[in-house]
């Protein structure tokens, strides 16, 4: 970086390899401890969030990275700084034009940090009695059937199938069945 560009204390992207997030954010903390960077590098983030799986019939709140091969940082960009995060290893460069950093506008930065303190998943349930969905997890699966009932607050869908000649209800976990 020729000449030194100083916007203040803003948050930036940068990019890193995919799968590296968690150890490059270490990396760079140690980096700003045992280079007395501290008044320059103030935050290290990887943006994470609570997202619901089924995994073997059973639910499961993870973490998942919003943005997968980046990390957040809330710095003051100078040469010095920026050569600090620039060369922690894996890291392949801040997000910007050239090599001048463009800082993450405060609304971004404040949609990511709401959309990471959320406690707990909400569950997007997009279907109504009468939809025709298709199981995807657990014994009946790739059984087709309708929607009796959606219980949005449990996140269940009780779906009726076509079994020997007959209808025959499922109690399900929204995750289980996709539209058709």
């Amino acid at each position: 970086m020729a000449k030194q560009i100083q916007q203040g204390r803003r948050w930036y992207s940068i990019h890193t390899y995919s799968g590296y997030e968690e150890r490059v954010a270490e990396a760079l903390r140690q980096r700003v401890e045992s280079m007395d960077m501290g008044d320059k590098i103030f935050n290290i983030l990887v943006p994470t969030e609570k997202r619901i799986k089924i995994k073997g019939g059973k639910r499961k709140v993870v973490r998942e990275k919003i943005f997968p091969g980046y990390v957040l940082v809330e710095m003051i960009v100078t040469d010095d700084s920026w050569y600090v995060v620039r060369n922690t290893p894996n890291v392949t460069g801040f997000i910007g034009s050239g090599v001048i950093p463009t800082p993450l506008k405060k609304e971004e930065v404040e949609a990511i940090m709401k959309r990471m303190g959320v406690e707990e998943p909400k569950y997007k349930i997009d279907l109504i009695p009468g939809t025709t969905v298709k199981v995807t997890d657990g014994p009946f699966k790739n059984f087709e059937g309708k929607v009796a009932e959606v219980d949005e607050e449990k996140g269940r869908v009780k779906v009726l199938i076509d079994m020997f000649g007959r209808e025959t209800p499922l109690d399900l976990d929204f995750l289980q069945v996709k539209k058709i």
